[in-house]
């Protein structure tokens, strides 16, 4: 069996007419640059500030863990959404894991994925009211509603048919129940409209408990609402993620850890 000969570019070139290196030497040159191909993709779109999260310093503020002291480092909104992680580290972010924690909540806002409040639209100095409302309930949501031997997409003629929800003592015949993000101090039917009102659903991260009692985290009810006002307001860390902490030792060493104790405590025992 003949031996097989290692390949070597320098040898390969030496041999053949110059014509042929022309030819050959750029693939050569490409096929060992592979790696700067990532170069090439195009840069994530830059997602538009939201009503609730305007700036820079208020989404660094939202998702915590002492972010905010960082604020004055990240000049705009644009440059939230394009500094490399190395870049971060120049401006001084550090540890690593904040870094890492950053990045992640950069890619989620760019996706829609909000905290709760990232959805709501009446927003004013950082806070939005939110409320509890009969609408009138929709059953035909997307498909539409048999009436008798028919088909029908009207509001109205929906909310009469069997299936509509009878009376209880928190809600009113062929109605239901949502929390709706209002104008503060404006009524409801002024801010939600015709069919606006009819298709309104509830506000995300939030639940309707009891009568009209707004419920969910950071939610603070207004006095005097009996809890079907309530505002949620921009604070620090409303989005945050809470980092676990250690017991015994943590995940790799908490049997170690609790068995060192129970011979420790049998020993104890016995002396």
């Amino acid at each position: 069996m003949l031996a097989r000969t290692p390949f070597r570019a320098a040898t390969f070139l030496n041999s053949t007419s110059s014509s042929t290196t022309n030819t050959i030497l750029p693939l050569l040159i490409d096929t060992t640059q592979c790696r700067t191909l990532h170069h090439r993709i195009a840069q994530p779109s830059i997602p538009k500030p939201t009503p609730f999260v305007p700036d820079a310093t208020t989404f660094l503020t939202l998702i915590g863990r002492k972010l905010s002291t960082h604020a004055a480092k990240i000049p705009s909104w644009e440059a939230l959404f394009t500094l490399t992680s190395a870049q971060l580290k120049d401006l001084g972010i550090e540890p690593p894991r904040a870094r890492r924690y950053l990045l992640r909540w950069r890619e989620k806002f760019r996706n829609g994925e909000f905290g709760i409040g990232g959805d709501l639209s009446k927003v004013v100095d950082g806070k939005a009211e939110v409320r509890c409302v009969e609408v009138p309930w929709d059953a035909r949501i997307g498909k539409g509603v048999r009436i008798g031997a028919r088909r029908t997409r009207d509001v109205e003629s929906a909310i009469v048919t069997k299936n509509a929800p009878a009376a209880t003592l928190t809600r009113s015949p062929g109605m239901k129940k949502v929390i709706v993000n209002v104008e503060a101090d404006v009524p409801v039917a002024e801010t939600l409209e015709g069919q606006a009102l009819k298709s309104a659903t509830t506000v995300v991260g939030l639940k309707q408990m009891g009568a009209n009692t707004i419920y969910g985290s950071h939610v603070e009810p207004i006095k005097g609402s009996d809890g079907s006002r309530a505002v949620i307001r921009v604070k620090e860390g409303l989005w945050e993620h809470v980092r676990g902490h250690k017991i015994d030792g943590g995940e790799r060493r908490k049997a170690e850890v609790r068995a060192k104790r129970r011979s420790a405590e049998r020993k104890a025992g016995k002396a």
